[in-house]
């Protein structure tokens, strides 16, 4: 059960079921909440970037396997970047721009090298 405390005061309650292949006796409520604000914290992450970030809503992009295809290049981009220190990657992809030199040398120099 999850108590959710709202802005004007008021609370919700709401259960949530969960699948998990671990045992039970490994699988006791409070894991099972840090699992699960651990994967949605990465998920809300990696979609906050991609949307804020590469305007990925706005894309033109929408059929046969091109939409899949951008997204894969920009998670990668967005691993590189981070791999590479990057904390904020829109300031990384505008240096990037502003050096256009600089991204192949990341791919090429290895992790954690980079100026």
């Amino acid at each position: 059960m999850v108590t959710r405390v709202n802005r004007r005061g008021g609370t919700t309650q709401e259960t949530h079921y969960l699948i998990t292949s671990l045992p039970a006796d490994q699988a006791r409520p409070r894991r099972l909440l840090g699992l699960s604000r651990g994967h949605w914290g990465i998920e809300n992450r990696l979609h906050w970037v991609r949307d804020v970030t590469f305007d990925e809503d706005r894309c033109p992009i929408r059929s046969g396997a091109a939409p899949q295809a951008m997204a894969a290049l920009r998670n990668t981009a967005i691993a590189l970047l981070r791999c590479h220190g990057a904390l904020n990657i829109a300031a990384a992809l505008r240096t990037y721009a502003a050096h256009p030199d600089r991204p192949l040398a990341s791919v090429t120099t290895p992790q954690g090298t980079m100026q």
